[in-house]
């Protein structure tokens, strides 16, 4: 006898429809998964048949043909235990439910027929509301995931024995209820306080503005001059998610399998901060079947490389190409992925190898060859990256001794905000969420520049041999200046502040000394 139930499969960041079709017929004893199913798919076969069994239904002993369709895409992971095994006890008429194809079914089995968490569950819940299917049994773990979709119907399950008591009508399965206002908190403590960091307000301002506009930013500077404990005070003053962006970041955490237990929605901003023995592929994303790497798990949020020059070259320059498009294209064999990379870089780096390069105390030993050997390890095209380059200097004994508290990083995050709403409202109905993600054509419509501002960086633009690229940036961070300021136009004095942060690069990687 012949059945097919719905699953689903993720696809990138995304998720797609799996058909999963299954023949119990005389014949040879035996029992076959096809449509190109990997070894963990395959293993399933194993994990089936205990379930069924242990759950207190018979196993046919039979020729069973499952298909997995469309039978040309590779299918990983072990969440279609459960749709096969229902497909399977619906041939053998041990389940008989007529409406068993409104339902989409995903679930690890456990020998005992336990129903496990699986990854990847709010794509592919977004996938079963777009086509159509509004029912959906799954683990008990993914329900709080799989309920913040609105539309679908949740039915979370712990055993495959209920799963049938369900379909058969005997023990019908209750619909998860989630309140989004309650999922979607912000948290409003932070380990980090800008409050804490003494001195350093030329780069306290730097990072106000490379937060309410996202803009990558780079600090240089010497060691123990506090790089470090300023980029680990970012989060405490990024803007507050809006749900579309809150939605995007959980679905790539789901798809990595490293959504936080117990929590279904991402509430605030990433901040990852990856050791620079990383390689290439684990911070753009790869793997034969590929999943996000770390310029993705910080989408919407920070990615902090500290130590910079000690990434590994390949390491850096492959980010150029994510940083300019905002996502990551992987092609395999298999198909062509892609993972969004709308992040905000921040690195920190010393000016050479000892670290002193320009200090005031004079302890550098560098030679010229040895400076530009050290920092010639960041290309200039990967310099342009950055929108903001801050020279973080050492603190000097009266700041770190005063007794003077700084601004809260809870007041700077206010101005934050308002900027951010100022942005939000200025780009509605574009998927744009910050200064920093406006294209070329975006530049001419909301950052008009009047004749002084034009005449000021075209003097800048000459003198200082600036990209394209790194003119675009200078406008975009004057549109952030003046959204803090809470101005329309961009004015000569947001764009002196901008050039500001645009200087280092000559400074350092150009001094011949």
């Amino acid at each position: 006898m012949l059945s097919k139930v719905n699953s689903a499969a993720p696809w990138g960041i995304d998720g797609y429809i799996v058909s999963v079709e299954t023949d119990v017929s005389n014949g040879a004893v035996a029992f076959d998964i096809v449509g190109l199913p990997d070894a963990a798919v395959k293993e399933s076969k194993e994990r089936v048949r205990s379930a069924i069994r242990n759950s207190g239904f018979s196993f046919p002993t039979k020729r069973i043909v499952t298909n997995l369709a469309p039978a040309d895409t590779k299918k990983e992971g072990a969440y279609l235990d459960l749709p096969i095994s229902i497909a399977i006890l619906s041939s053998t008429g041990q389940i008989r439910c007529d409406d068993k194809n409104e339902y989409l079914f995903l679930g690890e089995l456990s020998l005992d027929g336990e129903i496990r968490k699986a990854h990847g569950v709010l794509p592919m819940t977004v996938t079963a509301r777009d086509n159509g299917i509004k029912k959906i049994i799954l683990p008990m773990e993914n329900a709080e995931e799989a309920a913040v979709v609105s539309g679908v119907d949740i039915y979370p399950a712990k055993t495959l024995r209920e799963v049938c008591d369900h379909l058969n009508g005997k023990s019908p399965i209750k619909i998860h209820k989630s309140d989004i206002s309650g999922v979607f908190v912000q948290s409003k403590e932070y380990a980090n306080d800008l409050c804490y960091v003494k001195g350093q307000e030329n780069v306290k301002r730097a990072l106000e503005i490379a937060a309410a506009g996202s803009h990558n930013c780079l600090m240089i500077g010497s060691p123990g001059s506090g790089k470090t404990m300023l980029a680990k005070c970012l989060p405490s003053i990024l803007p507050d998610l809006t749900f579309e962006e809150a939605l995007e970041i959980t679905k790539i955490y789901s798809i990595a399998g490293k959504l936080p237990a117990g929590k279904a929605l991402i509430d605030e901003r990433p901040f990852r901060n990856p050791h620079h023995t990383i390689s290439a592929a684990a911070i753009t994303g790869g793997g034969s079947v590929p999943k996000p790497g770390e310029i993705s798990l910080a989408h919407r949020g920070v990615l902090f490389l500290d130590e910079f020059p000690e990434f590994p070259k390949s390491t850096i320059d492959a980010m150029r190409q994510p940083l300019e498009d905002g996502c990551f294209t992987v092609g395999r064999v298999a198909g062509t992925f892609t993972f969004p990379s709308e992040t905000m870089l921040v690195a920190s780096m010393n000016p050479c190898k000892c670290g002193y390069f320009g200090d005031p105390s004079g302890k550098c030993n560098c030679s010229p060859n040895e400076i530009q050997r050290y920092l010639g390890r960041i290309s200039g095209p990967m310099l342009d990256r950055f929108d903001i380059h801050i020279q973080v200097p050492t603190v000097d004994f009266d700041s770190l001794s005063s007794d003077i508290r700084s601004e809260s990083s809870g007041t700077v995050r206010e101005r934050v905000n308002k900027a951010r709403e100022i942005q939000l409202e200025r780009f509605k109905g574009k998927e744009i969420f910050s200064n920093s993600q406006l294209n070329q054509a975006d530049l001419e419509n909301f950052c008009q520049l009047d004749s002084t501002c034009k005449e000021l960086l075209r003097q800048v633009f000459e003198r200082m041999g600036l990209s394209a690229r790194a003119h675009s940036r200078i406008v975009k961070v004057s549109r952030t200046i003046a959204d803090l300021d809470g101005k329309d136009r961009i004015d000569a004095t947001h764009i002196a502040e901008a050039i500001r942060y645009r200087s280092l690069d000559r400074k350092f990687w150009f001094n011949k000394q």
